[in-house]
């Protein structure tokens, strides 16, 4: 049998003119746990169409990058934030979605801790973090289809924290159990009770490690919080399944 490997090569009667054209941008959304809410990092648009309008960071796809060369790219130049992990969670093409062209974009989300040295640049005017209340609830019109992008990426997200270890990533390398709990709440936009909520996530070894230190005192004194690091079981998945609790206008509200 041969092992010859198939001839890559494009045939000669090929015409790619026959195909409809399309570009490929890339959006990006960045989510993060503000004052006990969830927020995502916006751009208001500097350049027609939808100048003046916010949207999601993002740009057209450049013919030598790859999708996640041009999404760290575009969150880059738009917003100054680098460094952050991209996740690709959706794709969207339908007809009309934007008004210059047939544009596919493909979606990715990010979650940080915190979003520091915010700085519009590019075609965006301005960059600034939104609560998500406000940019799905009708307080803010976004550009294209963005809504919809955001209403998917905050959806996979709520999935996430019950399958994936993706709450670790809103409260960074230490955290106080109250810090954790705070993102459940923000992201499923409930109320959890404390006292519960630690005996979930201390009850069974290797959801969290004491670290031996303690967060810095608050302003209303008192003794400070521990601080933890998680353990090796949100490898397979996270503490708590969704919902725990009874809706509350907290968090994503």
């Amino acid at each position: 049998m041969s092992t010859r490997t198939p001839d890559p090569g494009v045939p000669p009667d090929y015409d790619p003119s026959q195909f409809p054209a399309f570009a490929v941008t890339v959006d990006v959304v960045v989510l993060t746990v503000r004052d006990a809410r969830l927020h995502v990092l916006l751009v208001r648009r500097g350049v027609p169409p939808f100048e003046g309008m916010w949207a999601i960071p993002g740009g057209f796809k450049r013919p030598e990058e790859t999708l996640d060369e041009a999404a760290r790219r575009e969150l880059l130049e738009e917003t100054g934030v680098e460094g952050a992990s991209l996740r690709q969670f959706g794709a969207y093409g339908d007809p009309g979605r934007d008004p210059r062209m047939n544009v596919v974009t493909v979606a990715y989300f990010a979650v940080l801790r915190e979003v520091d040295r915010i700085a519009g640049g590019t075609d965006a005017a301005a960059a600034g973090l939104v609560p998500v209340s406000y940019a799905l609830g009708g307080e803010i019109q976004l550009a294209f289809d963005h809504a919809r992008i955001l209403r998917d990426a905050v959806e996979r997200v709520r999935v996430d924290l019950a399958l994936t270890d993706v709450a670790t990533s809103f409260v960074g390398p230490t955290f106080t159990l109250a810090e954790l709990r705070s993102v459940y709440e923000a992201v499923w936009g409930v109320h959890l009770d404390g006292a519960n909520f630690r005996r979930s996530v201390l009850s069974e070894e290797g959801w969290v490690v004491p670290t031996g230190r303690r967060a810095r005192p608050g302003a209303a004194g008192g003794k400070p919080a521990e601080l933890y690091r998680a353990g090796r079981m949100w490898q397979h998945g996270g503490p708590l399944r969704y919902p725990q609790a009874t809706p509350t206008t907290r968090g994503t509200r």
